[in-house]
């Protein structure tokens, strides 16, 4: 039985990972190559987003076929190798499975259109309204309406994302047989895991109603309880039978209590789950399309709500700051770039230690950042293009706008990940698909070459959830709350216990060690540390004493 709480995760946007045969485009030949890479890191798993055929109107996410592989990306037949070459390194493989929707082009979809009633009940068609309206007020978290004409129909599907991605039936059984049929599919491949996409708002009610005045409609159509049935019944007719396979699902917009519904062992669902709450903390009034600082005691409480919570509830949190839908944590987190090599290894130390399993997101390990972009046409994303134009109906001006879209485009993350010096960081010999970050200074050629490197902190990291028991099972205990710009936790087994201490500002503070002023530094953010009853605590300093 696979040890969950020692595993940690590697995540690669294939598209942006390494490019083999010049066109490019990151593919799985590219991964391959960088297999010793990552095992050299350390990681247990590595998760691929989205390679299958798809016309990449969500990069990626708009899938036209749940079993095969995109051209773009390579052939199946170098996917199997890719497993292969990474089991002999002892890495298991993670796919994304996208459930809730498919691409208009796909055969489904494409059969429904074309009048096939058994297709057409695959989806979420509604009769519009006599004026002609959509069939309710639903909002796409892209922007603008969840409903496309059908056709030349009087109907209208629900996209709850880009109008290209029609959501499916769930409520239908042979959606769910389909569906089972991709994961077994997958399963026989040799995949290990599986990541499942928006998987919390598969469960629509049978009337789709507009959500009561002066309530939040995401509440009609997420964290339905039927959606625990779904994943029941996915985990007992596939992934539950194998005992080295592991689950992550992307809860958007979920609480504590479904979080560990989601994922308690006892419950046979998900063996794990992404929250997005603490990076939601630079959103203006709730709104994403917003520029303002993080908020540190929102960040704070969050992330001690959802670690006593799920230690309390018995469910795994998925621990994370980076990912292919998120900005760079650094540029986030860190408020000066002065410190951003001690703010690396904060970040880093506050997952890695955490109660759950830690995820790295390819770059993260060097230190890569945001690109410096400067204009809307530089960035490739439907999402970032969708709230540029809102924006600027809104009012604002186009650099008032840009400057919005900067500090939280998708695309900040999916930047071609940076091997080296030479031309386009060694990702491509041909023309990268999305411009590039800064890679003169920051690239795993020069960041491997430094004494001490973030690489090799990340590396220890790994290895101290695997040596160390109280980091992989220990309970979560909160400490500090009192102190400005502090972020502390105990993890305690066996009267073992270690303290987390992350100081996530500049101004100089002073906190009182107790016990563990006598105890042992398991790693810091700065080389240099003398321990004392009274530390004070430098910039963006983070401590791991165990006692």
């Amino acid at each position: 039985m696979l040890d969950l709480t020692k595993q940690v995760v590697y995540q690669t946007y294939p598209k942006s990972f390494k490019d083999s045969n010049g066109d490019g485009v990151g593919d799985l030949p590219g991964i391959i190559e960088k297999l010793p890479y990552l095992a050299e890191l350390g990681i247990d798993f590595i998760w691929l987003n989205p390679f299958y055929p798809s016309p990449q109107n969500d990069n990626g996410y708009d899938i036209s076929d749940y079993c095969a592989v995109d051209p773009l990306f390579g052939t199946m037949a170098d996917f199997e190798h890719l497993v292969n070459e990474a089991a002999k390194l002892n890495i298991k493989v993670i796919i994304d499975m996208v459930f809730n929707h498919v691409s208009t082009e796909h055969v489904w979809f494409q059969k429904a259109l074309a009048g096939d009633k058994q297709y057409q009940d695959y989806f979420l068609l509604r009769q519009r309204q006599a004026d002609g309206s959509h069939p309710n007020h639903w909002q796409s978290k892209f922007g603008g309406s969840a409903w496309a004409p059908f056709g030349d129909t009087e109907y209208d599907f629900l996209h709850l994302y880009d109008p290209t991605q029609a959501d499916l039936n769930w409520r239908n059984p042979a959606v769910v047989a389909e569906l089972k049929h991709v994961l077994d599919f997958w399963l026989a491949k040799g995949v290990r895991g599986f990541r499942f996409d928006v998987i919390n708002v598969i469960g629509k009610d049978p009337e789709l109603l507009d959500s009561p005045a002066g309530t939040n409609e995401k509440l009609m159509y997420t964290d339905k309880p039927i959606v625990h049935d779904y994943i029941r019944e996915l985990n007992e007719a596939t992934f539950g039978k194998y005992a080295d396979v592991i689950t992550v699902g992307e809860l958007s917009s979920t609480t504590i209590e479904n979080a560990n519904l989601y994922t308690r062992p006892d419950r046979h669902e998900l063996s794990m789950s992404f929250s997005f709450h603490h990076l939601k903390v630079d959103y203006e009034n709730g709104e994403k399309w917003t520029n303002i600082p993080y908020d540190f005691e929102a960040l704070r409480t969050l992330l001690h709500q959802w670690g006593t919570g799920m230690a309390a509830g018995g469910g795994m949190p998925a621990w994370f700051w980076n990912n292919h839908d998120q900005p760079r944590g650094l540029n986030r987190f860190i408020l000066n770039p002065q410190y951003y090599s001690q703010g690396a290894r904060l970040l880093a130390m506050v997952v890695h230690l955490n109660r759950g399993v830690p995820y790295i997101y390819m770059g993260e390990e060097i230190g890569m950042r945001d690109p410096e972009f400067t204009s809307i046409e530089q960035y490739n994303d439907v999402e970032a293009h969708n709230a540029y134009k809102m924006l600027l109906t809104q009012g604002k001006s186009v650099a008032e706008a840009f400057a919005i879209v900067k500090t939280k485009a998708r695309d900040n993350a999916r930047t071609p990940m940076q091997w080296d010096t030479s031309a386009h960081a060694g990702f491509t010999t041909g023309t990268p698909w999305l411009g590039l970050a800064d890679y003169t200074d920051i690239n795993v050629a020069t960041e491997l070459a430094k004494p001490n490197n973030l690489y090799t902190f990340y590396q220890k990291l790994i290895q101290l959830r695997k040596t160390q028991a109280t980091i992989a099972d220990g309970s979560y205990q909160v400490v500090y709350t009192t102190i400005p710009e502090v972020f502390a936790f105990i993890r305690e087994i066996n009267e073992e216990k270690i303290l987390m201490v992350a100081h996530f500002g500049e101004k100089p503070t002073v906190i009182d060690l107790g016990e563990f002023s006598d105890g042992e530094l398991l790693i810091s953010s700065y080389e240099k540390v003398r321990l004392e009853q009274d530390y004070a605590l430098r910039p963006y300093e983070a401590l791991a004493i165990r006692i």
